[in-house]
């Protein structure tokens, strides 16, 4: 492990996986605090992902050549959501963008989405930088001698997800699909989704788990998710049947192990999803993002989350 900026202890740094295969970390995982990754050889690199500002995708931009790696000629966007694709543009012009197809156009429409929920951030200089290879179902890139399975889930976290999965050297890029030490966020995806996306992970049997946030783990953090969202699931169809509300039902939930989990707030995000596909509609429906993002601040006591980027 080494630390972009040893004396930073919440600085970016970055994990080796197995040769010419790293993890690019952002303690503590929070808001706007994704992981990204990079494989290749002295030919070309593929990259995982970019980051919520252009100072931070500078400092990824620097790990890739530190790591004796040329200006990755490819990266896969695991999903549209700003702070793992506002810093495409940094590795431009080098690099081509993949993605889902529900991807490029949910990042299209975005537009600069981090930029109105945190208007106060410096994002720095961010140019929407959309995949400009598509994919349906899966694919399958060699690069530095590397085979780079990229599949998609169904709806999940978002419609547009990517799986980034490297057989041989047992390794999987899950994007927002796990969040190690964090709640999930599902409003912009399916529950049921998701419950399938962590079978179709545990399918993969690869024993590294680089999660989009937290540190590096292991395929347990499959079953803590799935304990989560089943739980989630539990809570959210007693409150429906009752005539609740997501923020009701959320006030009144003990968190139990999930407690000391960040962003605990997400969870009437959650519920809001719950309550959509209890009421029939079909998965990754679209929801009201100022009730969602109201009923968060009101689980923070009237504050706004935060971007810590």
């Amino acid at each position: 492990m080494s630390a972009t900026d040893s004396c930073d202890a919440y600085a970016p740094h970055v994990v080796t996986l197995a040769p010419n295969v790293h993890a690019f970390l952002q303690p503590d995982g929070g808001w706007c605090l994704n992981n990204a990754g990079f494989l290749g050889d002295a030919r070309e690199t593929l990259l995982v992902d970019t980051a919520a500002t252009e100072r931070r995708a500078r400092l990824l931009r620097e790990a890739v050549l530190a790591a004796g790696l040329p200006l990755p000629g490819t990266i896969v966007s695991t999903h549209h959501h700003g702070d793992h694709t506002y810093g495409n543009g940094v590795f431009l012009p080098e690099a081509r963008i993949v993605g889902h197809e529900n991807c490029r156009r949910e990042q299209l429409a975005a537009g600069h989405q981090l930029h109105l929920l945190w208007p106060q951030t410096d994002f720095g200089k961010i140019d929407i930088v959309a995949p400009s290879v598509t994919y349906h179902e899966r694919m399958t890139l060699y690069v530095g001698g590397i085979e780079v399975r990229v599949i998609h889930p169904g709806p999940a976290h978002t419609t547009g997800d990517s799986i980034v999965h490297l057989p041989e050297q047992g390794i999987v890029f899950t994007g927002d699909l796990v969040f190690h030490g964090g709640t999930p966020f599902l409003p912009m995806g399916s529950l049921a989704g998701s419950l399938r996306a962590l079978d179709l992970l545990r399918s993969l049997d690869a024993p590294t788990v680089v999660p989009g946030h937290g540190r590096v783990t292991d395929p347990s953090a499959y079953d803590a998710t799935e304990r989560y969202l089943r739980w989630v699931r539990e809570i959210a169809a007693e409150g429906y049947a009752k005539g609740a509300t997501p923020l009701e039902t959320a006030r009144r939930a003990e968190l139990g192990e999930f407690a000391a989990w960040r962003e605990s707030e997400r969870l009437v995000a959650n519920l809001h999803r719950a309550h959509a596909e209890l009421a029939g509609l079909p998965e990754a429906s679209p929801l009201d993002p100022v009730a969602v993002f109201g009923d968060m601040a009101a689980m923070n006591g009237g504050v706004p989350v935060a971007c810590h980027a």
